[in-house]
């Protein structure tokens, strides 16, 4: 799978199955080729993290990564899902194209509930929204990985909009777990937020804690998943515990169209 464009001509990919590459599961080694259809090939150049070697950094060569994924490429679904769904389904109401065609590798799911009609009436309601932008990448839990660096960038107005709801009486309630991870690397020590764009690799964990958002609507992950710690740094562990509890005795759906809950302190 090549799972996520990020320039013209490399690109992140995961290799799996039908033995793809001689190598371990995990893909490599360095300089191993991937053919693909239509005479195209990718390079295997290094692990994306030192933490572990399931994505690679590859070169195409032969195509251009965007007309690779334009021809041959499929969303990531999971099982519970009985078909693959239209690319249209995976966008949010918050989404917006972006200028060189790259984006996110699987869908920022947290939002998918929200619909124009939906933010129009939190709007006349006083709720304010800031957007930001992380393209999330591969969900990394199969292998118990923390969480890979991932693009982001948040506005000088959002970051405006977000100090000024913390300085008053007002919260700060993240749409997902990519607005946490995004905000909060833009954030300093003391809480304050500053326009930033780049790559993070920031783990948001409940001994490093959150110094922006007071509250957090997501989906559920596996137990095993590293973003529970996340969960947990807003909530605290027993919230998570008994949430969990509820929604396994209620067969609630998990990930991209699975179900959505409010975390609070």
């Amino acid at each position: 799978d090549v799972t996520e464009e990020t320039s013209r001509t490399r690109a992140r990919a995961g290799v799996r199955g039908r033995g793809a590459l001689p190598a371990a599961a995990g893909g490599g080694p360095a300089g191993a080729q991937v053919r693909l259809p239509g005479g195209a090939r990718l390079v295997l150049e290094e692990p994306l993290s030192a933490r572990g070697d399931r994505l690679w950094w590859a070169r195409v060569s032969g195509a251009e990564v965007p007309a690779v994924l334009r021809e041959h490429g499929r969303a990531i679904r999971y099982s519970y899902t009985e078909r693959d769904q239209p690319l249209s389904a995976y966008q949010t109401v918050f989404a917006l194209p972006s200028s060189d065609g790259t984006g996110s590798a699987e869908m920022p799911s947290a939002a998918r509930p929200f619909t124009a009609r939906l933010v129009a009436e939190l709007v006349s309601r006083g709720v304010q929204f800031a957007p930001v932008t992380l393209h999330t990448g591969v969900a990394s839990a199969e292998v118990h990985e923390p969480p890979y660096p991932e693009r982001f960038s948040v506005p000088e107005a959002s970051a405006r909009l977000i100090n000024a709801a913390g300085a008053g009486d007002g919260r700060v309630i993240a749409v997902g777990t990519t607005a946490v991870r995004a905000v909060e690397s833009a954030a300093g020590a003391g809480g304050v937020v500053w326009a930033a764009a780049g790559w993070t690799d920031l783990v948001v964990t409940p001994e490093r804690g959150v110094r922006v958002v007071d509250g957090l609507l997501t989906g559920l992950h596996e137990p095993e998943a590293s973003h529970l710690l996340m969960l947990e740094a807003v909530a605290g562990r027993a919230a998570i515990d008994r949430g969990y509890d509820a929604a396994v005795r209620g067969r609630y759906l998990w990930h991209e169209f699975g179900d959505v809950h409010l975390l609070l302190p």
